[in-house]
């Protein structure tokens, strides 16, 4: 055995159990359809997840057909896990529907929650501390006879044990006696301290002699070091949800628990591998595209903003070293390094922008593009959510910037139709190549059917304009107290087939703001497919770029950490 192999006996394996299709998708706000429930179990199977909660087959047709669908798919070594609670009260586990279609559902494991809180027992299901122990006992018991595997969701279980310690006990040394393969101890109401959590897991594992969990609310923004404090003091098994979806405040995130065991905590544990981990920014934007939620830029690891540098200070420290203000590459977790634009920047933030341009005098130009930044900040711009718009702007400023079309006029006539409804129409007038073009089309609102006109005149010039995509549109008052003649900023996201950027306008008038950010989407995409055919295929994107931006002494970390797949 070699010295890596040794290295890797000494690690003690953390178990990932995910639950965002139950417990995440009881966040307010938070959906997923049966296929958005299959396609993230797949996501999940590929990136080679310990556990996948699939949901609670006796609480809704949903979750029961989801069951039914799964058994076709090949899970490999995941395993796919069903929720459940305890017998009823009063009730023969025989005769319990619940149970009943948690075992028709087909799964091999079965998670089931009981009280482990004297309180929640007397006070909220009011039943005696006994009956309470029965239920447990009775339902893994009989999970246990029909085949089943079970764990054990200890609920309420620090508050349980801070109240009255015997009890608590009593409750999880039932489940194990009664068969359960693990207990998770739950800090249900989210109110608990890392130093509370390390000391009582630990206690916990040193007289339980099957393997302990940890699940964690985030009710006090403790979560995730509530989550590992419990796997320092023993815990083998982690409970939570991508992106921290949940109840009230949300569940322990996966993203930030995995991250920081996989690097922080490398050398002592052992959790899903390099790739999946390496994949973690990916992940984490497909589950906000799957459940049709925001993004959180300032989301830890993989945020848009968890690398974003601003301060002219901290780019300056960046490019010497990015241990200055970087506390791992964020390519180990598939994100990209990101240098902001604004009135605040120094000529090191416009200097590392404009770097990739490989431009005459850069001092000089710089300075020029800083001010021509601050000037237009004064007008309402803003360029940090605009890499497009900053593209172009440092484009003119160095004098490089061919338009490629010129707009002469344009019209939005928007009426109520009988048959239609509002009706809405765009006429626009452009100069191509000297020739002028009068172009009508119709949308479901303005932007759209200027959109739609645009297209209309610039696609049989430019027919890289069909892989362009908006896909946000963003508005924001900029000078409230002018009321309704105050300026608005409008913001746009627009995609294609390499990469997503952002462009910005700005007016009194939102649909003249909204025009400007089309055009200069448009101009952004015509410009940078110019570049791709001057220099070749093999240019790679602005976006790229970024993420690879070499800076001096990196971080000396074992290659096996660092990633060579691009962030989502």
């Amino acid at each position: 055995m070699d010295s890596d192999q040794v290295s890797a006996s000494k690690k003690r394996r953390v178990e990932i159990y995910d639950t965002t299709l139950r417990d995440g998708a009881q966040g307010e706000g938070v959906s997923f359809s049966l296929r958005d429930k299959l396609l993230f179990t797949r996501r999940l199977i590929e990136l080679g997840f310990d556990y996948i909660e699939g949901g609670y087959p006796a609480s809704n047709e949903k979750d029961y057909r989801y069951f039914q669908e799964i058994r076709g798919i090949d899970a490999g070594r995941t395993k796919i896990c069903a929720f459940g609670m305890t017998r009823r009260k009063n009730v023969p586990v025989e005769h319990d529907a619940g149970l009943g279609k948690l075992i028709s559902c087909g799964v091999e494991i079965a998670t089931i929650v009981g009280k482990a809180s004297a309180f929640q027992v007397e006070c909220i299901l009011q039943t005696s501390l006994e009956e309470n122990l029965a239920m447990v006992r009775d339902t893994i018991r009989f999970l246990r006879s029909r085949g089943l595997r079970v764990f054990f969701d200890a609920e309420h279980f620090f508050d349980g044990w801070k109240h009255n310690s015997a009890c608590t006990w009593q409750v999880i040394e039932t489940a194990a006696e009664a068969g359960a393969e693990v207990i998770i101890l739950c800090d249900t109401n989210g109110g608990s301290l890392p130093e509370e959590v390390g000391d009582i897991t630990r206690e916990v594992v040193s007289r339980l002699r099957i393997p302990v969990g940890i699940h964690c609310h985030n009710d006090g923004d403790l979560a995730v070091a509530n989550t590992l404090a419990a796997v320092d003091a023993g815990a083998v098994h982690v409970q939570g949800t991508i992106n921290g979806l949940g109840e009230r405040c949300g569940n322990a995130d996966l993203i930030s628990v995995i991250a920081n065991i996989a690097l922080k905590k490398r050398g002592q544990y052992d959790v899903l591998n390099p790739q999946a981990v390496r994949q973690l920014t990916e992940l984490s934007r497909f589950v906000y595209e799957l459940g049709n939620l925001n993004f959180r830029p300032q989301q830890p690891f993989v945020g848009r903003s968890a690398f974003a540098h601003k301060g002219g200070m901290h780019v300056s420290g960046v490019s010497r070293d990015s241990r200055a203000y970087e506390h791992i590459d964020p390519e180990w977790v598939g994100n990209e390094r990101r240098v902001l634009v604004s009135e605040l920047s120094g000529r090191s933030n416009i200097i590392a922008r404009i770097r990739k341009y490989n431009l005459q005098n850069e001092a000089a130009l710089a300075e020029k593009i800083l001010a021509a930044v601050v000037s237009k900040e004064a007008e309402g711009y803003q360029y940090e959510a605009a890499d497009g718009s900053f593209d172009l702007l440092v484009r003119r400023c160095a004098d490089i910037f061919r338009p490629h079309f010129r707009r002469l006029n344009y019209h939005v006539d928007i009426r109520p139709d009988f048959v239609e409804g509002l009706k809405t129409e765009a006429t626009v007038e452009l100069e191509v190549d000297g020739e002028i073009l009068h172009v009508v089309a119709k949308g479901l609102g303005p932007v759209d059917a200027l959109d739609r006109a645009f297209r209309k005149a610039l696609a049989p010039k430019y027919p890289n304009l069909h892989q362009m995509s908006l896909i946000d549109y963003k508005v924001r008052v900029i000078n409230f107290e002018a009321h309704t003649a105050a300026k608005v900023r409008v913001l746009i996201e627009s995609q294609d087939e390499e990469e997503v950027w952002g462009t910005v306008g700005v007016s009194e008038n939102i649909i003249e703001a909204s025009l400007i950010a089309l055009m200069e989407s448009y101009e952004y995409k015509l410009c940078k497919d110019d570049d791709r055919a001057r220099n070749g295929m093999n240019r790679s994107t602005p976006a790229e770029e970024q993420a690879s931006h070499t800076v001096a002494n990196e971080p000396s970390e074992p290659l096996a950490a660092r990633s060579t797949v691009s962030g989502g």
